[in-house]
């Protein structure tokens, strides 16, 4: 690419930046406003100050949903970590007689709508008792079949060769599957891991459906309390709330968007 044309391609990825942002930009900087400069339609605050950071946390119990969607988010990771890598295993390295038939029946479920499962799993919940629980909150989420699929690709790519040279040496499934498969497949993991945790974090429907209490609710359900309480007025609090709960997912997308796009890559040319 000559060089008029690398400034030019910059110019319009920096354009393209800075668009795609805006919006969390502008919230950042109405989060240091008062209600007179934001109806004044000013861009930058007449000073930096952190009352509106104050206020959200006076009004709402966020520090306790902000602990609960970590709780939540981490234990949705692990559990699809767990669940996925064993089924990815199983359908590449377990022989079973109509194994492809199960897999991409298993596949297929990606196209079902989670709204259109909603129903059932909330009356499972409930028939669990598991209404206002973690577990609740966790674990319809633990078999995902983008996550086997994913996974699968990438352990089909490791030689059979290996698989029989384990057995020679004396290795059972677990042990082999425990110390090969998994170091080998950090990139893959991490990717599976970040896609979970992200998505858990934005979940907002289904802990509005299964927790009635603060113990347990979500940021996001807080964030729509934010907006719908006596504050709705005060948009400077409410993006100062916003901001507080995007920190964590965009300090996780900044540290891992080379691995994310790594390993989604891998998943789909594989």
């Amino acid at each position: 690419m000559s060089t008029p044309k690398k400034i030019l391609f910059y110019i319009l990825l920096v354009i393209s930046a800075f668009l795609v942002f805006f919006p969390v930009l502008y919230a950042f900087m109405i989060s240091f406003m008062s209600g007179g400069e934001i109806l004044q339609g000013k861009f930058f605050p007449k000073s930096i100050h952190f009352d509106n950071y104050i206020k959200v946390f006076d009004r709402l119990p966020l520090m306790n949903y902000l602990i609960n969607s970590f709780i939540v988010s981490f234990g949705v990771m692990l559990g699809q970590l767990v669940v996925c890598s064993l089924a990815a295993y199983a359908f590449v390295f377990i022989p079973f007689k109509g194994r492809e038939f199960i897999f991409f029946l298993f596949i297929s479920t990606m196209m079902i709508p989670w709204e259109a499962t909603m129903i059932p799993n909330f009356f499972t919940i409930q028939k669990l008792d598991w209404m206002n629980t973690y577990q609740g909150l966790t674990v319809p989420f633990f078999a995902l079949a983008f996550g086997t699929f994913l996974l699968r690709q990438h352990f089909k790519t490791i030689p059979k060769e290996l698989h029989e040279a384990a057995e020679v040496a004396g290795l059972g499934k677990f042990a082999f599957f425990w110390r090969v498969i998994l170091p080998v497949s950090k990139t893959s993991l991490v990717t599976l891991g970040a896609y979970g945790f992200l998505t858990t974090w934005n979940m907002y429907l289904w802990p509005l459906l299964v927790t009635s209490t603060d113990q347990v609710r979500t940021v996001q359900i807080g964030l729509k309390q934010l907006q719908s309480q006596e504050v709705a007025t005060e948009w400077g609090v409410v993006m100062a709330g916003v901001i507080v709960v995007i920190i964590p997912t965009l300090l996780l997308l900044f540290a891992g968007q080379k691995q994310l796009q790594k390993g989604l890559t891998q998943g789909a040319l594989k």
